[in-house]
């Protein structure tokens, strides 16, 4: 069984080596892909000298996450890899990760994920929020998700090449919801394995009030994006749901962001065409 970890790193040295480093204590072994995104804090040079095994692939510029990830996917199906494991770079495994989830695979889901915790045990603030219903009282086995981030994501060969990769339409924040949509478009599944767990590390990260709001807009283009949904009626729909945040939230951000929408709208119709192609954006 081949697996492949891809990471994708920016200016991430406090946090690539950690993340490099769960991999070689992993009990189930896995070939290790990094893709760089033109990094100027030194992390291509420290992770080339300590990890000598690594693949590592420098990018001349800022790809964003989803499209270096697509370099891994690709270099993926190309080699005839089994599985892939998308890996954050503020992000580690345990030691028994892979081991627990791939005992797991194979049951009707071609998405699985650990129970992902922060650095303090505790679960990750975004996944108790969007996964912890579906786990209540389970601590074992198989709970189905209609989302789960992709910080860990264990994918299967046939979800890549039926889903294929990561929308161009999402530089940075909703690829992931974007990619489970198409997921489920597909007709396959994802599933928390509530046995298996790993960290995700952002306790530092703080955020503006601002930054919050455009968080929350990107539910918008997300939706749009979504091949499930109806398309006249998604885009009928948004320009609303974000007059409504703006007045809910008293803010002005969701106002730029519908001037963005407007701007962005052709694109958006035409990558969601395209997703609903096998193997997309590969």
């Amino acid at each position: 069984m081949k697996i492949l970890t891809v990471i994708v790193s920016y200016n991430a040295l406090r946090w690539d080596l950690r993340c490099i480093e769960c991999l070689r204590s992993s009990e189930v072994a896995t070939d290790v892909l990094v893709v760089d995104n033109a990094s100027s804090d030194g992390s291509p040079e420290a992770i080339r000298k300590r990890f000598p095994e690594v693949r590592l692939i420098e990018s001349r510029e800022n790809l964003g996450f989803g499209a270096a990830n697509n370099i891994g996917l690709r270099i993926a199906v190309e080699e005839d890899y089994d599985f892939v494991y998308l890996l954050n770079q503020d992000a580690w495994i345990e030691p028994d990760t892979l081991r627990l989830l791939l005992n797991r695979a194979g049951g009707g889901f071609d998405l699985l994920s650990p129970v992902q915790r922060s650095r303090n045990g505790e679960l990750d603030p975004n996944f108790r929020r969007k996964c912890s219903r579906a786990l209540r009282g389970r601590k074992e086995g198989c709970a189905e998700v209609n989302f789960v981030m992709a910080a860990h994501w264990l994918l299967s060969r046939k979800a890549i090449l039926s889903v294929g990769g990561f929308s161009p339409a999402f530089r940075q924040y909703g690829e992931d919801d974007n990619y489970i949509d198409r997921l489920h478009f597909h007709g396959l599944r994802a599933a928390v394995v509530c046995e298996a767990s790993a960290i995700h590390d952002r306790a530092e990260r703080r955020c503006t009030k601002e930054q919050k709001m455009r968080l929350k807009c990107i539910s918008v283009p997300v939706q749009i994006s979504d091949p499930g949904n109806c398309l006249a009626a998604s885009i009928a729909l948004q320009p609303l749901r974000l007059l409504a945040m703006a007045v809910k939230n008293a803010s002005c951000v969701p106002l730029r962001f519908l001037g963005e929408m407007k701007k962005a709208l052709p694109g958006l119709v035409e990558f969601r065409k395209e997703s609903e192609k096998k193997g997309a954006f590969l």
